[in-house]
């Protein structure tokens, strides 16, 4: 059986697997002093151009504009399109980029939600499997509904 080379990530996993062989608990500040100092990290070469992407990402994720109602909007959105066999993230603004951009978009967060929420599910079933007193479960509801109604009620209301 061959071997296959580690991934960046895998990689990260393994270097955190050994600070916490002897830490129970870190910051990522503390596990990148760790790992630089200790010869464990050294950047990529394709680093700063992969972080001003992950910047450019995280700008455009929180730029948001003021509706009529006061409302807070997600002003640009970004939908994973396939052409040939690469994928490319392209983003657009929800007031100017066309129909099929933002429905792909927002089926395409949709399907994160629902994903997390999985991931989420599975984890609380393994903590109260593994770690949960019994008659102590904890429960977690994943019907939406209420918050997504109350949310659309102005917080000035609120005392």
């Amino acid at each position: 059986m061959g071997k296959y080379a580690m991934t960046y990530t895998e990689a990260m996993q393994k270097c955190a697997d050994k600070y916490f062989e002897e830490h129970p608990l870190a910051t990522t500040s503390d596990l990148a002093v760790w790992a630089i100092t200790s010869g464990f990290w050294e950047p990529p070469s394709d680093l700063v151009l992969r972080r001003c992407k992950q910047d450019f990402a995280r700008a455009l994720r929180e730029q948001h504009i003021i509706d009529d109602k006061g409302n807070s909007i997600r002003a640009k959105h970004a939908a994973r399109i396939v052409s040939g066999e690469k994928q490319m993230t392209f983003w657009g603004d929800i007031r100017k980029a066309p129909t099929e951009h933002i429905i792909i978009a927002f089926q395409q967060r949709r399907e994160q939600i629902v994903g997390d929420c999985r991931q989420l599910d599975r984890d609380i079933e393994y903590f109260n499997k593994t770690r949960s007193e019994p008659g102590k479960e904890f429960q977690m509801v994943f019907d939406f509904r209420d918050d997504i109604e109350e949310g659309k009620f102005s917080t000035d209301f609120l005392a």
